[in-house]
């Protein structure tokens, strides 16, 4: 099968499921004073690793600075490599002290410069802080920040036959990924990712400039639930340093299930994947495009309901730049859902309807779950030198409008796009749909996709060209609502781990809607309050981190 020559599948997998999954910045938050000494803590004598001063000058400096987005680059005093939740508190108490501004960094996955801005002196490098394991004591699992999604996977699935649903980049931190909401191919089917946190762990600076350890927990009688709340979709860089998760499905929280493997979803045994591509030749037309594009949402906009059928069927629609040659539709569904390949294929029969287009270029292939969820070339944004990306993103209750998705043909097949220029259409909804706006942060949840507008490229003297064309489109596709999502019957703001510091720029956001209603919508005062309880000083910031109440 041929494909476009500038947008792999890994790009599309690790846009969608990654990329977009992950915030760079391991989220701050932290609890009510509650040790660290929880079961399964990573900071028993001898067994941290670090903490390791990294200072200019230093052969092993420039490397650490670099995080997925080579677009920012910090400049830090020093990076501390920390191994333990004591180690980042002593590393935190010290950066107070001093009056520094301190930033961690779990995956190093981020849209922007939250752990680059020049202002930063202190960078935490929480990598090493990655245990993946049951918690006995807690009856969940323990994830720490640094733990990659790949690492998440394969424990999960090794262990216990169960996993979560997140994102499909394997490469992204869990640290910012799980804060900002996360979802991936399985979230139609099981949620989003913070509809299985039971709790987390923090390092928090109180009033008095103190660093301590925190615990926060959905318990309905934990004194710090709030912080737990925040947690689940106020995304990273807000409150403190998340040194653990713990998982577990609230379906498992009764008393009586003590069993790991009934603790989170089980893993599917295969994957079903269809692969789809469409060259842009005579057959493509506006028409064509359009009504392949409506088709999609259409779909979603009748099979998005929780207990609809096909919550177990994910799809990702990639429109790319003209310059690409064609582009792909990525089809994953667990094999052993009885009818998945019909399912699949009446999928498809939808899709193309109307549009004269057919099905011909593609395939379709079965793998073992675990291959495709840890491949290692889904893991960046581009190649070793073409890690320079912008992402724009906005959530959908239907389908575009015909004349959105007609501005968006348009800017397709201009000629300033490269072959590396495009968007995304991720199926969302399903058991997304089954939570209440307020039960976590995260409020969207009458969606049923989301859209994910993106440009990649190689170095500095293409920033210009990419940042403008992307900027553009996302301009013009909302240009009735002030260049950005604001909610509506089609839209529903934005999310917060695809940020884009255009939203406060009022240069592309005319809207006179904040950038904090769109992602945050009716739950940022909450949020606000959550801000000024457990980071009083502020010393947890970032362009777009939660304010604190005027």
């Amino acid at each position: 099968m041929s494909r476009p020559p500038g947008w792999s599948r890994r790009h599309l997998l690790g846009a969608a499921g990654g990329l977009a999954g992950a915030l760079a910045t391991s989220v701050p938050t932290t609890a009510q004073a509650s040790t660290a000494g929880t079961a399964g803590t990573a900071s028993t004598a001898g067994a941290a690793p670090g903490p390791v001063t990294i200072r200019p000058g230093d052969s092993r400096y420039a490397s650490l600075l670099l995080g997925d987005n080579l677009r920012f680059t910090g400049s830090p005093d020093e990076i501390q490599v920390v191994g333990s939740t004591e180690q980042v508190v002593r590393a935190v108490q010290e950066a107070v002290r001093r009056g520094a501004w301190v930033a961690a960094r779990s995956g190093g996955h981020c849209f922007e410069n939250f752990t680059a801005d020049p202002g930063i002196r202190v960078l935490l490098d929480l990598s090493p802080l990655n245990a993946v394991r049951y918690d006995a004591e807690r009856r969940a699992f323990e994830v720490q920040p640094g733990a990659t999604l790949g690492q998440v996977y394969r424990t999960l699935f090794k262990g216990w036959g169960v996993t979560i649903p997140a994102g499909g980049c394997p490469e992204v931190g869990a640290g910012g990924h799980l804060v900002g909401g996360g979802y991936g191919p399985l979230s139609r089917r099981y949620g989003s990712v913070v509809d299985h946190l039971y709790g987390v762990e923090l390092v928090v600076v109180d009033r008095d400039g103190t660093a301590r350890v925190v615990v926060a927990t959905r318990e309905p009688d934990d004194p710090n639930r709030e912080l737990w709340w925040a947690h689940t979709g106020g995304g990273g860089g807000n409150f403190g340093v998340v040194t653990r998760y713990w998982l577990r499905s609230p379906t498992a929280d009764g008393p009586d299930t003590t069993d790991p493997a009934r603790l989170l979803p089980p893993a599917p045994g295969q994957l079903l994947e269809h692969l789809l591509y469409w060259p842009w030749d005579d057959r493509m037309t506006e028409q064509a495009f359009v009504t392949l594009l409506r088709n999609f949402g259409t779909w979603h906009e009748r099979n998005s309901a929780p207990d609809s059928p096909t919550t177990g069927l994910y799809a990702i629609l990639e429109p790319a730049h003209q310059s690409a040659g064609g582009f792909q539709l990525l089809i994953q569904i667990d094999a052993g859902i009885p009818g998945a390949r019909a399912m699949v294929k009446d999928f498809i029969d939808a899709l193309i309807a109307g549009t004269g287009l057919d099905s011909s270029q593609g395939g379709e292939r079965t793998f073992p779950w675990l291959y495709p969820m840890t491949w290692p070339g889904k893991g960046e944004a581009g190649d070793m030198l073409t890690r320079r990306y912008k992402g724009k993103a906005g959530y959908l209750r239907r389908s575009y409008t015909d004349a959105q998705l007609r501005t968006i043909h348009g800017h397709l097949v201009n000629k300033t796009g490269t072959p590396a220029c495009g968007m995304l259409l991720v199926g969302y909804g399903g058991l997304v749909r089954a939570v209440a706006p307020d039960a976590t942060a995260t409020a969207q949840r009458d969606v049923v996709m989301k859209a994910v507008f993106h440009s990649v490229w190689a170095d500095e003297t293409g920033d210009d060209t990419n940042l403008t064309w992307v900027r553009e489109l996302y301009r013009d596709v909302y240009r009735d609502t002030g260049g950005v999502p604001v909610p509506d019957e089609v839209s529903d703001g934005s999310y917060i781990n695809y940020p884009d510091t255009d939203l406060a720029d009022p240069a592309w956001n005319t809207s006179g809607v904040p950038w904090s209603t769109l992602y945050y919508k009716q739950n940022y005062p909450r949020l606000q309050r959550v801000k000024a309880r457990w980071d009083p000083r502020n010393v947890f910031h970032h362009a777009l981190s939660i304010e604190l109440p005027s």
